[in-house]
Parts: structure tokens; sequence; C-alpha cells
């Protein structure tokens, strides 16, 4: 059994002196001791997101959807929040990370499944419950894989497949420009795509931009407010249109994005062939 005691040894003069040696092994012997606590400041951005996914679901089996779908667009701003302050105070630890991760499964996977089934999939039965299980398991899937990909990804400008909160995005949106919700199994149809192409397109390798590299902490031109309260200005004016156009123009982008990079592939492979 190993001594867990400091060691210690007398010298000539009778007094206590450590065996550096000793001391050392000790040291490595000894069993290292789990860190206590959590950071409370991005800890409680995350779970404002969790709350809002909590909250979008109940509204949604009540059929308030005016009021379920743009919870989730406050999930999505304080997903973002709590990364964001986490890496700038210096705060960012492991189980943030998989408390957020956690958070985000209920947020943009439980949540914008369940506000669809209510709103259009119900129509469509079993079809229906199919289409938001696909979905919830691709949200899965994407941030497990973001987990993995975070560590050893050296290129932060862009995500390998649609993040999940832009994926979740695109469904409450639509929620949100038209809560009236669908009863024609015809019409169902449309909910049936706002499931199957974003939870398709998260477990994709299609690139979407991150705007990680965006520095907030550099000096900026007085236009740059100007720009930003413009845009405040827009989205107060007509709040549901300008969301639904900036959640399929994110969509459209990672598209784009890789039909054009196939083409230039393709044009560089010409002249060298």
């Amino acid at each position: 059994m190993v001594n867990r005691e400091r060691p210690a040894r007398q010298d000539e003069d009778g007094g206590a002196q450590f065996d550096l040696l000793n001391f050392a092994r000790w040291r490595a012997e000894r069993k290292p001791r789990l860190r206590r606590g959590v950071y409370l400041l991005p800890s409680l951005f995350t779970m404002g997101n969790m709350f809002c996914g909590y909250l979008c679901v109940l509204y949604a089996i009540r059929g308030e959807f005016d009021v379920a779908a743009p919870l989730i667009g406050v999930a999505v701003v304080l997903d973002m929040l709590d990364g964001r302050i986490a890496r700038m105070t210096g705060t960012a630890t492991a189980f943030g990370v998989e408390f957020d991760s956690m958070a985000d499964v209920i947020s943009f996977g439980v949540a914008p499944a369940v506000l669809m089934f209510m709103w259009g999939l119900h129509p469509l039965q079993r079809l229906g419950w199919a289409a938001g299980f696909i979905y919830l398991s691709a949200a899965a899937l994407r941030l497990a894989r973001f987990n993995i990909q975070s560590v050893k990804a050296t290129d932060k400008r862009h995500f390998v497949g649609m993040p999940s909160p832009a994926a979740a995005a695109v469904p409450a949106a639509t929620v949100f420009v038209y809560p009236a919700g669908i009863d024609d199994p015809r019409w169902a149809l449309i909910a049936l795509a706002l499931m199957v192409v974003p939870a398709l397109l998260m477990v994709s390798t299609i690139r979407f931009s991150s705007f990680k590299t965006i520095d907030t902490q550099q000096r900026r031109s007085y236009k740059v407010l100007a720009l930003v309260a413009l845009v405040i200005a827009v989205i107060q004016l007509h709040p549901s249109i300008v969301l639904l156009a900036l959640a399929y123009l994110y969509l459209l982008s990672g598209l784009v994005g890789a039909v054009w990079g196939r083409v230039r592939r393709r044009g560089a492979a010409a002249p060298s062939a």
C-alpha cells in the first residue's frame, strides 16, 4: 500500500527536512483531485438556451405556435453568446462544452421536431413521426461530430455540415411567418421538407460559414455601428420576414458554395487534362 503521507526525514540537527526524490514520487503517485464547481456566467446562458427549448415544446403542444417559434430564435442568440463569453473571459471548460451540447439537443433537436409535428407533420401520421425523429437524430449526430472535430479543427472559418442552430432556425422562422398551422396532408409535405432538408445538411460535409473569425475586440469604423443599427431597424419593421430571409439565405449559401466549389475544381482540372 502506497503511503499517502508527505515523506520527510530527520537531518543531523534533528530538524525535519523534505527528501526531494521521495517528494517528487509522492506528487506523481497522488491521485489528481477533480475540480468542483462550474463557471456561472457562461453556464447561465446555456441554461437559458435549454429553458427556451423546453418552453418551445410546451407552447407547441398547446398549439401556441406564434409564441413557440420565436423561443427557438432566442435560444439561438443565447447559444451564440455562451461560447463567445466563455472564450472572452477565459472560462471555457470541457464541462461547458458538454453542457452546451446537451442543451442544444433539446433546443435545436427536440424543440424543432415537436414544433413541426404539432404545426404541420401530424396529418402525415407515422411519416410525420419518422421525419421528426430523423431530424432529431441528425441534430444529435451533428453535435457529437462537432465536439470531436472542434478539438482537431484548424479552419475556424467554416463548419462541416449545417450548424444545428441554423438548421432549427429554418422551420422556426417558417412557423413564425405562418403560425396558423397545416391540416391538409398535401400541404404537410412542406413541413416534411422543412425537416428532411436541414437534417440532411446537418450530417453532410458541405461547408457553412462560421463567422468566428470576426474580431469583436478590434477597433472598427463608426460606419459599422450604423450598419448594425440599420439591420436592427429593418428586423424591427418586419421581424418575421427578415428572419425568414436570413434563415433561408444561410441554408442556400452552403448549397451555392458547394456547387461553386465543384465547378471551380472541374474548371481547374480541365486545363491540366
